[in-house]
């Protein structure tokens, strides 16, 4: 069945970066460099940015500050790729607000993570984002990340959402092809399907995802681009070329607690301040060759 949203559905595929929110010293968001990497990412073949999802720090950003970068974001990208804001919260009142905010602002869709610590049901979860999705006329995408929010959105569930015309998507990061899957089979002619994790999301476009929104991508995202832009050419055989060179990031950006990797990369790449804000600290030392050698490794330094 045709709806008004199936033009943003068309345009959710490829390589999506989680950007990273670039923060001065004193942990104030720094615009500057934020606009420079967007337009790096751009330049470097990224297909859509996604502005302040949960690698981008969102959980500590008070929802002023949360509003104000996404307007930054669309206003800086200006149309060029498609923006998603990331607009989730663990309260689904703050959800909606967060998420209408970013539909004034001018943001494509909004990228909605599951609420987490408090743990509801299932049927708080169809509750949540039926709610969200009745308040604020505009494309939205599930994100199931259990790793990070202690709660699992059930395929039942995800079918029950997808009957929702503005529930357009859905960032799977469970890191279970087998179960992403069962997921496509079941709700992909509804949803558009994509990986958030970056380790199995090759292997989940060959069997009908749609894209990765990747952390991976924040430091690498010609080889991410290239990689996924192959694989929905349906050339396998290019996108593991492209993608051998870079595999190796997807573990060793994740040694400490993403974004902590990714931004001390960016900094090692001189990209970005030495800002981040607590609870999360800067890189330890201790791992600090890690990650240069990985960068070395990827001809990223």
């Amino acid at each position: 069945m045709s709806t008004a949203y199936d033009d943003i559905k068309t345009q959710l595929q490829g390589s999506m970066v989680a950007l990273v929110t670039p923060m001065h010293p004193d942990g104030k968001v720094d615009y500057k460099r934020l606009a420079n990497l967007i337009d790096w990412q751009i330049e470097q073949g990224t297909h859509c940015l996604v502005a302040v999802g949960t690698t981008g720090e969102s959980a500590t950003l008070s929802v002023p500050e949360h509003s104000e970068v996404i307007r930054f974001f669309v206003k800086h990208v200006d149309g060029r790729v498609p923006v998603i804001a990331g607009t989730g919260a663990n309260s689904t009142d703050e959800a909606i607000k967060l998420t209408q905010e970013a539909s004034d602002a001018g943001a494509d869709c909004a990228l909605l993570v599951a609420p987490y610590y408090n743990k509801p049901p299932q049927e708080g979860l169809y509750q949540h984002y039926k709610a969200i999705a009745a308040a604020v006329d505009m494309p939205q995408m599930l994100y199931n990340v259990p790793g990070r929010t202690v709660v699992d959105i059930s395929q039942e569930t995800v079918e029950r959402l997808a009957d929702i015309d503005n529930i357009v998507a859905i960032k799977d990061a469970t890191g279970s092809v087998g179960r992403g899957e069962a997921l496509i089979k079941a709700v992909g002619d509804r949803l558009v399907v994509l990986s958030g994790d970056d380790g199995t999301a090759l292997d989940l476009m060959k069997v009908g995802a749609k894209g990765n929104i990747s952390v991976t991508a924040n430091v690498a995202p010609k080889a991410m681009s290239e990689t996924f832009a192959a694989a929905l050419r349906g050339d396998f055989t290019a996108a593991k070329a492209a993608h051998d060179v870079i595999e190796h990031l997807h573990r060793d950006l994740f040694i400490e607690s993403s974004p902590i990797p990714a931004k001390y990369a960016l900094h090692k790449m001189g990209m970005i301040d030495k800002g981040i804000r607590l609870p999360l600290v800067w890189l330890a030392e201790s791992h600090h060759a890690t990650i240069d050698k990985a960068l070395v490794k990827a001809n990223l330094i």
